[in-house]
């Protein structure tokens, strides 16, 4: 069984595991996603609860809803995510971040270096 993490709400969750598969080339453009029950019983949660997660990718335009045969990635959904995915990263996750950065003393160059240490002297 998955784990969940209780600061999110599932639903979301379950859709950043189908964005990471379509971005990892796991779910390719044109394959059909796992079923609603299939995900339902393989993470043991409400079918409402996949559904939601769907309908939050067919919103952003990467899933299609295919009548009888169930869920499709559709052409240029990658392009798609990747674009919808980094707007998100830097309208909502890097001011929080760079703002612990900052709270933190840590040097952005020596982080974006790979710098372990990162802290200011």
């Amino acid at each position: 069984m998955d784990e969940f993490h209780q600061n999110q709400p599932i639903f979301l969750q379950i859709r950043q595991r189908l964005v990471e598969m379509i971005l990892a080339g796991t779910a390719h453009e044109g394959d059909a996603l796992p079923s609603v029950r299939q995900i339902s019983a393989d993470m043991s949660v409400n079918p409402l609860t996949v559904t939601r997660a769907f309908d939050a990718l067919v919103e952003i335009g990467v899933v299609e809803k295919r009548r009888g045969l169930g869920m499709f990635v559709i052409d240029g959904a990658r392009a798609t995510l990747l674009a919808y995915e980094r707007e998100v990263f830097l309208k909502e996750d890097w001011p929080r971040i760079a703002a612990r950065i900052k709270a933190l003393g840590l040097d952005l160059k020596a982080l974006a270096s790979n710098d372990n240490e990162g802290q200011r002297s």
